[in-house]
C-alpha cells in the first residue's frame, strides 16, 4: 500500500503541474457552498484560521480566503507544491505552506476549522491523517471532508472500475486525449440529463453543467488518473470520522453520489 500511496502522490503532482488553473465555478465560493450543503455555513469561515489537507493547486485555499478566512495552513505532499505556491503568491502573508503528508504535520498553532476535499479517498489508510487533524484543531473546532460515495454510483462504477485498471497505468500524454473524448460524451449526457431522469442527473444539473470544457475534462482526468481511489459507503465514511475521535458527526449525501462529512472536536471539561 505504501507504493500505491507514493504513486498516487506522484500522479497528482504531475497532473497539477500540468493543469494549474482553477477559474470559474470550479474554483468558486458557490462550489464550496455546494460541497458543504446544509452542514456548514460558509460565513463561519470569516476571520478564522483554517487547515486545508491536500491543497493541490490551491483551489480551495483561495476559496477559503475569498470567503474571508484570516489564514490558511495549506498541506500538499506532492511535487505540485510549487504550483500551490504560485497560485497563492498574491496572498502569501495569509498562507502557510506545508510540504508534507497530513499524517506527518508538525505541531502548529491550533486551527478553528479543517477541510479535506477529494483527498481521503485517495489515501489507502487515511485514519492517521484524520487523527492528526483532530490533534491540530481547537476544542470545539470542526473538520469537514468530502469523499466519493458508493451509494448512487453503482452504474458508474461498473463502467469506470475496469476502465481505471488501464487508465491508472497510462502516461498523462495518452490519458489526456482519452479524457477529451470522454468529455465530449459527458457533455452530451449532461445536456440530456437536464430533461431526462438519467443516473447522476442531479450532479450533472448542479455541478457539471456549470463547468467549462476544460474543467469537465480535468474532472474526468482526475477520476481516471490516480493509482488509488475508494468509493465510500455511508457507514465507512462515518466510521472514518468517528475513529479520529470526532463527535457530533453529520453527513450529507451530496447530489446522491458522494459524502460530505463533518465532525466536531469535543470541548474539554
Amino acid at each position: 500500500m505504501e507504493k500505491i500511496s507514493a504513486k498516487t502522490i506522484r500522479d497528482f503532482g504531475a497532473q497539477w503541474s500540468r493543469y494549474q488553473d482553477n477559474e470559474g465555478f470550479y474554483g468558486s465560493i458557490e462550489l464550496l457552498r455546494d460541497v458543504c450543503g446544509p452542514l456548514f455555513a460558509i460565513e463561519e469561515l470569516r476571520g478564522h484560521r483554517i487547515l486545508d489537507v491536500g491543497s493541490g493547486t490551491g483551489r480551495f485555499v483561495n476559496i477559503f480566503l475569498d470567503a474571508g478566512a484570516a489564514h490558511v495552513v495549506a498541506v500538499e505532499p506532492s511535487d505540485a507544491i510549487h504550483v500551490l505556491k504560485k497560485n497563492v503568491q498574491d496572498r502569501a502573508e495569509r498562507v502557510t505552506l506545508m510540504h508534507v503528508g497530513g499524517e506527518h504535520l508538525p505541531d502548529l498553532e491550533p486551527v478553528d476549522f479543517a477541510f479535506s476535499y477529494g483527498v481521503l479517498h485517495h489515501i489507502p489508510h487515511p485514519e492517521p491523517v484524520v487523527r492528526r487533524v483532530y490533534d491540530l484543531l481547537k476544542p470545539g473546532g470542526k473538520f469537514l471532508f468530502w469523499v466519493y460515495g458508493w451509494e448512487g454510483n453503482q452504474g458508474y462504477l461498473r463502467f469506470v472500475t475496469p476502465l481505471r485498471k488501464v487508465t491508472a497505468l497510462l502516461p498523462d500524454l495518452l490519458l489526456a486525449p482519452l479524457s477529451q473524448v470522454l468529455t465530449f460524451f459527458v457533455t452530451i449526457y449532461c445536456a440530456l440529463s437536464q430533461f431526462l431522469p438519467l443516473p447522476l442527473h442531479d450532479y450533472m444539473h448542479h455541478v457539471v453543467k456549470n463547468l467549462d470544457w476544460r474543467k469537465k475534462f480535468l474532472t474526468i482526468f482526475d477520476q481516471l488518473n490516480p493509482a488509488y481511489a475508494k468509493y465510500y459507503r455511508k457507514e465507512d465514511a462515518y466510521l472514518m470520522m468517528q475513529s479520529g475521535g470526532f463527535g457530533n458527526i453529520q453527513m450529507y449525501h451530496r447530489h446522491g453520489y458522494s459524502w460530505t462529512v463533518i465532525g466536531e472536536k469535543p470541548i474539554e471539561k
